[in-house]
């Protein structure tokens, strides 16, 4: 594998306060907190430098935010716009409450430089993947769509990843969908997209599928406790790791696309080994106390299963 290219049109400041449980409309107090740099393609981009391999993240981020932007892989675009600040509750049993604040609107001039920004960075490292993530903000001057950046990265030859929801991956299904590699999203997002309630293994598989007879190879939905599933035209499969703990669930889905990406192998990825590597780096992920994932090297080894059992129900169903 060469190097990935992330992009993040609405970054984040997470503040996480570690409590031991949460008590509305009282005063809580933390026995710890922290603040970084966040986003989701910011996340993934910390696990993949954690892994020893190339990338780069682009972000759109203010200057107010420029003091985060510290690590040799972040590639920041400048924007007006303040960058939000989302806060987490985690609770000493492993619940997390999340407060994400409104992404301030990018200009069409902003969206450009971030289209530009990653053509080049695409270039600079050779990168064959750009992920494509997190929430798509509103545009100061229309809509703003991703498939400018998607067709860009295409041309640069690279594979293109889109972890998005709502609207914009709406807008990716209907224009571009036969131009993605790869869609990853979780159980509840993908029932948003197929209209119904998917309560079974069974349920998601066909769910996912039907992504793929649309045009997009390769579709690997995150689970949660539920572990995680790849489909292709060729086959499924479903893997799951142990977690040593659970601690904080947030950004548990960016680092479990980061062991996707990392585990595919060069070319045409892996599923089976991306997979194996999803699982394990998402479970890694829920027992730390911050967002970004630490030393994936110490990653719990993923149980894979070919063709999983359809009638299997999920523990945590979208209905």
């Amino acid at each position: 594998m060469s190097g990935i290219v992330t992009v993040t049109l609405a970054a984040a400041i997470d503040l996480t306060y570690h409590v031991d449980r949460v008590a509305h409309g009282r005063v809580n107090r933390a026995s710890s907190w922290s603040r970084e740099l966040s986003g989701k393609g910011v996340n993934v981009s910390h696990a993949v430098a954690a892994s020893a391999r190339t990338t780069r993240a682009v972000v759109a981020l203010s200057d107010d935010a420029a003091g985060f932007a510290e690590a040799d892989w972040l590639a920041p675009v400048r924007v007006r716009g303040a960058t939000r600040v989302n806060i987490t509750f985690s609770e000493g049993d492993g619940v997390t409450t999340k407060v994400n604040a409104p992404s301030p609107a990018l200009t069409a001039d902003e969206a450009d430089a971030v289209v530009r920004r990653t053509r080049d960075e695409v270039r600079a490292i050779g990168a064959d993947w750009v992920v494509i993530a997190g929430t798509v903000p509103p545009s100061a001057d229309g809509e703003l769509s991703l498939g400018e950046l998607i067709r860009t990265s295409r041309a640069e030859g690279a594979r293109v990843a889109v972890d998005t929801s709502g609207p914009a991956l709406d807008r990716v299904l209907a224009d571009d969908i036969a131009r993605v590699a790869l869609l990853k999203p979780n159980t509840h997002e993908l029932a948003e997209v197929a209209g119904r309630p998917l309560r079974t293994i069974g349920e998601v598989v066909d769910a996912a599928r039907g992504l793929v007879w649309r045009g997009c190879e390769t579709v690997y939905v995150s689970m949660g406790e539920d572990g995680a599933l790849a489909v292709t035209a060729d086959g499924t499969w479903w893997a799951r790791a142990t977690a040593p703990a659970v601690v904080n669930a947030t950004g548990a889905g960016d680092a479990s696309l980061a062991g996707f990406l990392v585990h595919a192998g060069p070319g045409s990825p892996n599923v089976p080994e991306a997979l194996r590597g999803a699982a394990s780096y998402g479970a890694l992920s829920v027992s730390q106390r911050r967002t970004l994932l630490q030393r994936p090297d110490t990653a719990p080894d993923a149980e894979l299963v070919v063709d999983p059992d359809a009638a299997r129900p999920l523990r945590d169903p979208a209905v």
